[in-house]
């Protein structure tokens, strides 16, 4: 297929320069606009930015003129990397503007005509873009991806979907990277856990019925979700504990079956970003670890390990997903693959 032009809104931070780095040698997509903040306007990127991640920055960005973010410039298909304050409005301007806009931003996922989306799960909600557009007056559109230990938890959810979820207890130790740049302070997470972070609870809480619901996420999942946050001073990999409630009674190999045999609509296609397997299960007792698993399908692959019963629910397990890749731009490269696959919506 003949490459798409892309963008990148917010490029010069942690989530942009994944997202620079992820679409640099990306088959189908080409990036030829960066977007950032007025300090950076009219930089070359390399000069705006300063390159945090391991993988060197890709030849091809590095003297592109990093621009405003102005809608109606440049290509239809852009990736906001936007932080929260400024998402919101920015990103409708440039879906009125007619840009597909892949957001990693909160501010639009409850909207109950963006899709919430995970790729491997609700490919169906992609279904409301046309109300989307009717309703908002749109000529392009906004499609979301989750919060960062929100998607570990339903990719680790939704194969037990077949035993009918009740309830879920999960509580997180979540990477500094979640943070941003520079993130929390030193002497704040060196040696020590923070039992909390602002907003975290309620996103995992809300977020999760939306991705398991129906009629493209408008009607919510009957479940109930109790969460748990918490910074650890781990780089990257958020990882979560988990216990869960189902309706039927199952052996533990059907729930580890359940695992392994897990799959989706970005397998099935064969999409560039999708991890095969979607769900690593690990069977040693001391995984998965943020350091030996972070990075497995590319940083796309979800890990479960510990799987047992649970004395007081049904199961019980730990998961881990890369909060930066699986978390953040890869996620939102996922959701304009199967946008481009299914809909063929971006060219």
């Amino acid at each position: 297929m003949t490459t798409i032009d892309v963008a990148v809104l917010g490029a010069t931070g942690m989530v942009g320069q994944q997202f620079v780095a992820r679409l640099g040698n990306h088959p189908w997509f080409n990036v030829t606009r960066l977007a950032a903040s007025e300090r950076s306007e009219g930089k070359r990127y390399e000069e705006a930015t300063v390159w945090r991640l391991p993988t060197p920055m890709p030849e091809a960005v590095r003297n592109l003129m990093v621009d405003a973010c102005v809608p109606g410039r440049g290509p239809k298909v852009v990736f906001s990397a936007l932080e929260a304050g400024v998402a919101g409005e920015v990103e409708e301007a440039f879906a009125r503007a007619g840009h597909i806009v892949l957001s990693n931003a909160r501010n639009h996922r409850l909207d109950p005509l963006v899709p919430l989306l995970v790729p491997e799960i609700n490919s169906d909600h992609l279904s409301i873009l046309a109300e989307q557009r009717r309703v908002k007056g749109w000529s392009g559109a906004i499609v979301t991806n989750p919060n960062c230990s929100t998607v570990v938890l339903v990719m680790a959810l939704a194969p037990l979907q077949r035993f009918g979820l009740t309830s879920a207890v999960v509580s997180t130790m979540q990477a500094v990277s979640g943070a941003g740049y520079p993130g929390v302070p030193s002497y704040d997470i060196l040696g020590n856990l923070v039992p909390h972070i602002g907003g975290e609870e309620e996103k995992i809480e809300t977020e999760t019925l939306k991705i398991l619901g129906s009629d493209g996420g408008r009607t919510m999942h009957t479940m109930v979700v109790s969460a748990h946050t918490s910074r650890v001073p781990v780089i990257d990999g958020h990882t979560m504990t988990v216990s869960v409630q189902v309706e039927a009674k199952a052996e533990l190999d059907d729930v580890r079956e359940a695992f392994t045999r897990f799959s989706g609509r970005p397998q099935e296609l064969g999409l560039p970003t999708a991890p095969v397997p979607a769900i690593i299960l690990h069977e040693e007792p001391n995984r998965p670890q943020p350091r030996l698993d972070a990075d497995l399908g590319g940083g796309m692959a979800v890990s479960v390990g510990r799987l047992r019963t649970c004395p007081v629910l049904s199961y019980r397990f730990v998961a881990m997903g890369h909060n930066t890749v699986r978390g953040a731009a890869g996620a939102s490269i996922l959701n304009a693959e199967l946008m481009q696959a299914e809909l063929q919506c971006l060219s």
